[in-house]
């Protein structure tokens, strides 16, 4: 009689635990479900401008950009405010000024070639931000 109650019992818990925690599972997928949407639908944050010049300043200052570059001095290539001055601070020479960071190059600034550096786009074009910043140029949209 008390091995029948016993197995009544442990039954009756074990059906009581796995229910009620099916509940509970279903509430957190209904939560996770409203969160999942309203991350894919929310709009991904925009960096500001500062932002990405302070993250190109810091890829810069991590790089062996400092071999042949100085931000007021030239040494073997032009210094970083020279490069500023010339180009406009725009979004086109961003472009144009990150793909001459991963392609390298030569002839704008002398017969020294600049050497290739295998960067993601994104790294390059803060770069150029932050060079074509020195100068105190603010973007241009």
């Amino acid at each position: 009689m008390k091995k029948i109650f016993l197995a009544i019992a442990l039954v009756s818990a074990a059906t009581f635990a796995l229910t009620s925690c099916g509940s509970k599972k279903e509430e957190a997928k209904e939560e996770d479900k409203d969160a999942y949407d309203a991350y894919e639908t929310a709009e991904p944050k925009k960096e500001s401008a500062d932002d990405l010049i302070a993250q190109g300043k810091a890829l810069v200052d991590a790089s062996d950009c400092k071999t042949c570059h100085h931000p007021t001095n030239k040494i073997i290539g032009p210094s970083h405010t020279d490069v500023a001055k010339k180009y406009e601070f725009t979004h086109a020479n961003v472009g144009l000024l990150a793909k001459k960071i991963i392609e390298g190059g030569s002839g704008v600034w002398g017969e020294i070639p600049m050497s290739p550096h295998a960067i993601p786009m994104a790294d390059a074009e803060k770069m150029a931000m932050y060079v074509l910043s020195l100068d105190g140029e603010k973007i241009k949209d």
